[in-house]
């Protein structure tokens, strides 16, 4: 068995930085071409005490006690082993990886550990055991310290007061930021952090990490610390698959700044021109670089279309936004958003942590094609959108819009009445049924415009009736 590929995309709100106050994590989970995920609450009771991973042979003994949590594997993995995302009892986030890259030099330093920890292991090694971000980073942090990771990767983790964004470096080390309260990121598959001051105590790293710097003669800089120059790459395959990300969404939340869409050194984090809602998210998740000659859909040159890796693309497999609201209820405070497939052609759900269980379109998620399971459904949808985009486009831009408003009806129902029931997580269950349910009746309104404009585009017609 071999390891699944990732390539995936990390936007970062802080609280200060959000409409509402709340911290959001969020990311889209790309992979192969088809890979079936599904929505699950994984119990404590059904979590193993030890650990063995299903891709090398990396195996821990776990902690007693361990906290429930939501969890977003993949549909053929036990429980939440190979999840994507989380939020636990305690109303913790954590979004677990977003591939990076370590340049030649450090991985020379410190090579990466065969059987370490990899991405399918972190969520259930991490998430079930902490009651805070920060206590996120300090277990993943030993974990890569004492065992070592196989792969590179970076992890964002949220509580409803902090964010913290972790990145490993080599086989053993590792370092972290907590994300500035009025600020945002936009992460893609490469080394993310740049300045970093290693007496500031809004960052964590592995204890040894400025000897190892100083050491081995890492720092390229005259002056200062930038970890991205230290530890990350700047190759011709940045230029056009992961520092255009960074840029159309810098571009999105903060248009008075002008960049290059080519820079190596766009800033890690940045205060917006406007507070950020969970619109904002999805807009930037699931773009294509609209409105500029980059977008596969457009009408720029074929060389223009097709120089920059898009942001939502095919191998899109699972979006999530993990929402952590402040001055509600704790019962309500958490709120996993999930959207399955092509992120063009989507919309995400917002789904109460605090349940009993996850409904059945997003949880029994199929291996083979079961159209009235949210990932299928989601991915039919966005073949029959890719194929006549400009045709489709208000059809889908009017699904999003109604799907958004009726799941937001149902969300101030249930902010309302949930903190007064006396068992707010069944009724939270079933609130979640509801917004699956809105799900299936909306996406199966847009398969009918869908295939009620398409029909008169076959090719195969002909006019003459009998």
């Amino acid at each position: 068995m071999s390891r699944p590929t990732s390539a995936c995309t990390t936007i970062l709100v802080g609280k200060r930085a959000s409409r509402d106050g709340s911290t959001m994590i969020a990311r889209n989970n790309d992979g192969g071409v088809l890979n079936p995920k599904k929505f699950v609450l994984v119990r404590a009771a059904d979590q193993p005490r030890h650990y063995q991973a299903p891709f090398s042979d990396f195996a821990l003994e776990l902690p007693a006690n361990p906290l429930s949590y939501t969890s977003t594997p993949a549909a053929t993995d036990p429980v939440g082993i190979g999840s994507a995302s989380g939020i636990n009892r305690k109303n913790v986030a954590m979004s677990a990886s977003e591939t990076i890259t370590n340049n030649g030099e450090i991985l020379g330093v410190d090579p990466l550990v065969p059987n370490g920890i990899g991405e399918e292991d972190l969520i259930a090694t991490v998430l079930p055991f902490i009651d805070s971000a920060r206590a996120g980073v300090v277990r993943l942090g030993q974990l890569v310290e004492t065992y070592g990771t196989c792969e590179t990767n970076g992890i964002a983790f949220a509580d409803q007061d902090e964010i913290w964004y972790l990145e490993t470096i080599g086989g053993h080390h590792w370092a972290a930021r907590r994300l500035p309260d009025d600020c945002y990121v936009v992460a893609p598959n490469r080394f993310n952090l740049t300045d970093f001051d290693f007496t500031d105590p809004t960052v964590l790293f592995a204890a040894d990490l400025p000897r190892l710097i100083s050491e081995h003669h890492l720092n390229p800089d005259v002056n200062g610390i930038n970890l991205r120059h230290i530890f990350g790459t700047a190759t011709v395959k940045d230029t056009h698959y992961n520092n255009p990300r960074t840029w159309f969404g810098q571009r999105y939340f903060n248009p008075e700044i002008v960049q290059d869409p080519c820079d190596f050194d766009l800033p890690f984090c940045q205060r917006p021109a406007h507070l950020i809602g969970i619109e904002d998210l999805k807009f930037v998740l699931s773009s294509h670089y609209q409105n500029t000659p980059f977008d596969p859909y457009g009408s720029g040159t074929t060389a223009d279309k097709t120089r920059f890796r898009p942001i939502a693309m095919s191998r899109n497999q699972e979006m999530h936004i993990l929402q952590l609201r402040p001055d509600v209820d704790a019962s309500i405070a958490a709120i996993h958003w999930v959207a399955f497939g092509p992120n063009t052609f989507n919309m995400v759900v917002p789904f109460y942590a605090n349940c009993r269980d996850t409904p059945a379109s997003y949880r029994d998620t199929a291996t083979h094609y079961a159209p009235d399971q949210a990932f299928w459904l989601s991915n039919n949808l966005a073949l029959l959108g890719d194929a006549h985009y400009n045709l489709y486009l208000d059809s889908v831009t009017n699904f999003a819009s109604a799907l958004l408003a009726a799941c937001r009806q149902l969300q101030g129902q249930a902010d309302a009445q949930a903190p007064q029931q006396a068992d707010p997580a069944s009724y939270l269950t079933k609130i979640n049924q509801d917004l699956a349910q809105c799900y299936l009746t909306h996406s199966y309104r847009l398969m009918d415009q869908l295939l009620a404009l398409g029909k008169p585009q076959m090719k195969i017609q002909f006019m003459m009736k009998d």
